[in-house]
């Protein structure tokens, strides 16, 4: 099935599930009001929802309109972001003149990220300043039921119940200052945008198998597409590996979004998920990166499309402009 938040004047939105082809809506607070709700005790909602899907198959509901979404969690309990595509790493640290450190490929990275005020898919990217550096990151990203501490990989795929889209908006001018501080990423990482839609793996078909999404994630900036890499291509990490990652000291709690990092496959023809990726490669190849940082009035469309052309999660297609108060 499919789900979907709506803007209804409250801060968490209303659920709603979604028809396989995003263009028609219902609404549910006879099963669960939020997301969040229905995550809270998903073993005994998740059939109602459903049973609610299929009705709205067979006809009904209401028009679906991407701009009335807000992001599927409006605020999140957590999000773990984590970097799974070792090219896109191994890339960075290259330009830098720097060495892989061998643990890399052993320990996923993954940071902690602000989670209090997500953004929909249609919502604009606020910025103060061009000089920040403004890069989208197209991302996949996972929802969990409640995970026990110290799971396995294995068994934490079973606790997946939900997958989406990311636009994890990075500000890359002000990430070294950061970093240098030995304390992590945080005021680099303004809030992160969504899909319209947070699809259940079934919905994916054969593309969701060894915990990965097998399908190429699309990115165009201005109109263009600016890469197209395989999400199940080239990820290092599997959401398994993720997740149990994240759990290894504490439990996560209903509603944690994991997210994959930016998708990145060693085949520089498909194109990169972020400007710095293009950035690193000009820098390697040329001395110095060419590729400009976002502009106030640029935007930036992710999608991602079944093997027969029709869009999963419906598009984040956003606009940057200048934060005004």
């Amino acid at each position: 099935m499919k789900l979907a938040t709506v803007k209804d004047g409250t801060r968490d939105g209303a659920l709603v599930v979604v028809s396989k082809d995003l263009t028609r809506c219902a609404r549910v607070p006879h099963i669960a009001r939020t997301l969040q709700d229905a995550l809270d005790d998903w073993a005994a909602k998740a059939p109602a929802l459903v049973e609610a899907a299929r009705a709205l198959e067979a006809g009904g509901g209401a028009a679906f309109d991407p701009a009335a979404a807000m992001a599927p969690l409006p605020r999140a309990y957590q999000w773990c972001d984590g970097s799974a595509y070792l090219n896109h790493v191994e890339l960075v640290r290259k330009a830098r003149k720097a060495e892989m450190p061998p643990e890399y490929y052993d320990d996923p990275l993954m940071y902690q990220g602000g989670s209090d005020s997500m953004i929909g898919p249609r919502d604009d990217v606020e910025a103060l300043d061009e000089a920040h550096g403004i890069d989208f990151e197209a991302e996949v990203a996972v929802v969990t039921d409640d995970v026990p501490m110290a799971v396995t990989a294995q068994t934490a795929l079973g606790h997946v119940k939900l997958v989406m889209l990311v636009n994890d908006v990075s500000l890359r001018n002000l990430i070294p200052a950061e970093l240098a501080k030995g304390f992590g990423f945080f005021q680099s990482k303004p809030s992160s945008a969504f899909s319209p839609v947070a699809v259940t793996p079934d919905e994916l078909g054969d593309a969701w198998r060894g915990g990965k999404v097998h399908l190429p994630l699309r990115a165009e900036l201005n109109g263009k597409l600016f890469g197209s890499p395989d999400a199940g291509t080239d990820m290092n990490f599997d959401f398994g590996r993720l997740i149990a990652h994240a759990a290894r000291t504490r439990p996560l709690g209903a509603g944690t979004i994991v997210g994959s990092g930016t998708v990145s496959n060693r085949d520089r023809a498909v194109g990169s998920c972020c400007i710095a990726e293009v950035r690193t490669i000009e820098t390697i190849e040329k001395g110095k990166p060419e590729t400009p940082f976002m502009k106030f009035g640029d935007r930036i469309r992710i999608e991602m499309l079944s093997a027969d052309g029709t869009s999963i999660f419906g598009a984040i297609d956003q606009k940057v402009v200048r934060y005004r108060g």
